[in-house]
């Protein structure tokens, strides 16, 4: 029987699991090439993974809601049509010999890395994915605790919905049911208790209760992640954007007729953002531990609003080496994708620095939390039309002008206010020195 392995592909530069949400084909399911197989959801955008060939489909070795590396084998597809009877006892040796050179591996690592992270593989041989490990490592929940967590997964696998529950309930047990025992030679400071949290929310007659979707629940931990590692800081500065306005109501028309889209403010924005970027580089950076990551690309994010009102990020790479017809083009495929769910994970990866207009809202400033692991977020508000002074070589006089606030948070760790604010201030230079004579 000729059979060909489906992988989980990379999705993605720092993207090293996925959960299987859907199988969009069964076993025994005939599927062409390029057709969809099975949708996965990562922690960043959920895909559809097409399949490689075409023929039937022989096996799938990972449910619904389970997770899967990348790079593991997700399903066999049969070229001459070929199923086989029982998919999980025919793997069950390979699964067994998989296991042991896991455990093998993992003892070695351990037995070299003498740190307090949590394996991925418990005493009893329990497989913890990443994201478990890392949502009890936050949580304090030590190795020998987590093993007492009952999994609903594959062969009592802890999934991220059982981690939750019991992180839920964990406070209503007996207080001797927490304890876990510690070392008696070891003198170390016990580590800070995990922040207590919020309470809950009592209820009222006539209330609705909503349930948050998977993307508002980490968007939820995205960004109070982010408060929590960064102290953030926000910077304003008001810029003359008159000439950008008379500019692209000159040229939104050709452009609208030539290539069916429309010339927006956006491109414009990003332009300038990444000219001050090449002039203060510090603002490119990231922070890893004690060590400060500058980075050579310049690869700018916009954060898009979805209909469903929930929050995504498609990233221009390589933002400085584009033109303005080039930046245009990029912006405008990109919230063209964002808005149809079509996002792949590499197009909302990889960002520096990024930037959110909160002017199509109608406001005039905000103070936009900054999107980790980067150090910086600028704000862009509503262009209104306002009373000004200008000054001329024949003196002062009253004009009508059009300007926007321009809000810059970032990550007081690494950013003083002296860079901050002095790049801040050049984005607003850059956009008012703006030449009324470029062309697309």
């Amino acid at each position: 029987m000729s059979q060909v392995e489906i992988r989980l592909p990379k999705m993605g530069e720092s993207v090293t699991e996925a959960t299987i949400t859907n199988w969009i084909k069964g076993v025994g399911d005939t599927i062409e090439i390029d057709e969809p197989l099975v949708e996965v959801a990562t922690d960043k955008v959920d895909n559809e993974l097409p399949s490689e060939v075409s023929g039937t489909v022989a096996k799938i070795f990972f449910e619904v809601d389970e997770v899967a590396q990348v790079g593991d084998v997700i399903a066999l597809i049969s070229t001459n049509g070929e199923v086989a009877d029982d998919t999980k006892e025919e793997n069950t040796e390979v699964e067994k010999a998989a296991e042991v050179v896991d455990q093998t591996v993992n003892d070695a690592v351990a037995a070299v890395h003498k740190s307090g992270d949590l394996d991925k593989n418990g005493p009893s041989g329990k497989f913890y994915s990443p994201l478990v490990r890392s949502i009890a490592e936050k949580e304090g929940i030590a190795m020998n605790e987590l093993e007492s967590i009952n999994g609903t997964g594959q062969n009592g696998r802890v999934t991220k919905k059982d981690i939750f529950d019991y992180i839920e309930n964990r406070g209503k047990q007996p207080v001797a049911a927490k304890e876990v025992a510690q070392p008696a030679e070891t003198t170390a400071p016990k580590a800070p208790a995990p922040a207590p949290k919020p309470a809950s929310a009592p209820t009222m007659e006539g209330d609705e209760i909503i349930e948050m979707d998977r993307m508002r629940k980490l968007i939820s931990e995205h960004m109070v992640r982010s408060k929590h590692t960064s102290p953030h800081v926000t910077s304003f500065v008001e810029a003359d954007v008159t000439e950008i306005w008379n500019w692209r109501n000159k040229i939104k028309g050709e452009f609208k007729a030539k290539e069916g889209e429309n010339f927006t403010f956006t491109p414009v924005f990003i332009e300038a953002v990444a000219k001050a970027i090449k002039d203060f580089p510090l603002i490119n950076i990231s922070v890893d531990g004690d060590r400060i990551i500058k980075r050579k690309d310049i690869n700018i994010g916009m954060a898009a609003a979805l209909p469903s009102g929930n929050l995504i990020v498609p990233v221009i790479k390589n933002a400085d080496r584009l033109n303005l017809y080039g930046l245009a083009k990029q912006v405008n495929e990109m919230a063209n994708k964002a808005r149809q769910g079509k996002l792949s994970s590499d197009e909302i990866s990889g960002g520096t620095y990024t930037m959110t207009n909160v002017g199509t809202f109608g406001n005039v400033m905000g103070t936009p939390i900054i999107n980790q692991p980067q150090v910086a977020i600028l704000a862009t508000g509503a262009i209104r039309k306002v009373p000004a002074v200008v000054e001329t070589p024949q003196g002062d006089f009253i004009g009508i002008r059009y300007k926007m606030f321009l809000s810059h948070s970032y990550d007081h760790r690494v950013v003083d206010g002296a860079l901050g604010g002095m790049f801040v201030k050049r984005v607003a230079e850059y956009l008012e020195s703006f030449d009324p004579n470029t062309k697309l």
